[in-house]
């Protein structure tokens, strides 16, 4: 079955500040993988919220399969499963009975269907081995793998995940790609990061946020495409990078061996030594966010 999730000019904004958190976002998602890509404050856990149906936007509707969620919440958290940037964990509980207790608390209330999907998605995320320890004693990504599965108690048709790699290691995140691209193949899902490598591994479709706005949305490589001939290389010393920075739209600089390798965007070579490449994911990113930024 397809889903949709369309977000039509959203905006938000709190008491305690004077720029709005969310400004006339407006997105059309659809089956899979959708990756939300921004810095830190860019709105983005605002929209999960938002989405989520913890909060009313100030304006602006959201619906999903045809239904505005915010005029029925309770018939959207029915259909979702939801990964916060911060998920809190019982202490002293093992993995099965929180889980079978999360479960209950979704309206699982038959117990051997509990117990049998509670089986499941401990398998699926490989976490059945360790059932039977307090999940206060997990590391980091077997709390994350254990979110995941309570995000996926009930069958949900909309997965939000927030910020779901943010200290992972490179083993536990792609643990964590393998089993989101399993789970994202029939449903909705959404994926905000600030990871780049997060969307470039697993999303066909991705927006980027800045400054509480869509600054850019579409495929991935179709949007890597058009950035093809702008962007230029090159690696100086500490001091010439200093002089470029005044002169060049630099989009992305780092340390490589004691010296700074510039990333430029420029219609044409903009000074001698300077090279094109194919740029990927990372340079649309960082050229978007300079774009936003000028």
């Amino acid at each position: 079955m397809a889903y949709r999730l369309q977000i039509n000019q959203v905006s938000k904004s709190y008491s305690n500040s004077s720029r709005k958190a969310l400004d006339n976002v407006s997105l059309n998602i659809s089956n899979g993988l959708f990756g939300l890509l921004g810095p830190n404050g860019a709105g983005k856990s605002s929209l999960m919220r938002t989405l989520a149906t913890l909060q009313r936007p100030d304006s602006g509707q959201v619906f999903f399969s045809g239904s505005d969620i915010h005029l029925n919440p309770q018939e959207l958290r029915s259909q979702l499963g939801y990964l916060p940037q911060d998920f809190g964990v019982y202490p002293r509980v093992s993995a099965i009975d929180l889980l079978d207790h999360l479960a209950l608390l979704k309206g699982l209330l038959n117990k051997r269907e509990r117990r049998q999907q509670v089986m499941a998605l401990l398998q699926q995320t490989n976490l059945y081995e360790y059932r039977n320890q307090a999940v206060s004693t997990f590391s980091g990504g077997m709390r994350q793998r254990f979110g995941i599965a309570q995000a996926l108690l009930g069958n949900p048709q909309l997965i939000i995940v927030d910020e779901p790699t943010a200290g992972l290691d490179p083993q536990e995140r792609n643990r964590f790609h393998d089993l989101l691209s399993e789970i994202g193949e029939q449903v909705v899902v959404i994926l905000s990061t600030h990871i780049v490598e997060d969307v470039k591994d697993l999303c066909p479709e991705m927006a980027i946020m800045a400054q509480g706005k869509v600054i850019l949305q579409g495929k991935p490589a179709v949007l890597t495409e058009t950035l093809k001939g702008q962007v230029w290389r090159k690696t100086v010393s500490r001091e010439v990078a200093k002089v470029y920075q005044s002169s060049l739209n630099i989009i992305s600089s780092k340390s490589l061996m004691g010296n700074t390798q510039l990333h430029v965007w420029a219609e044409s070579c903009p000074d001698t030594g300077f090279e094109a490449f194919n740029p990927g994911m990372e340079e649309l990113y960082f050229s978007t966010l300079f774009g936003a930024q000028c």
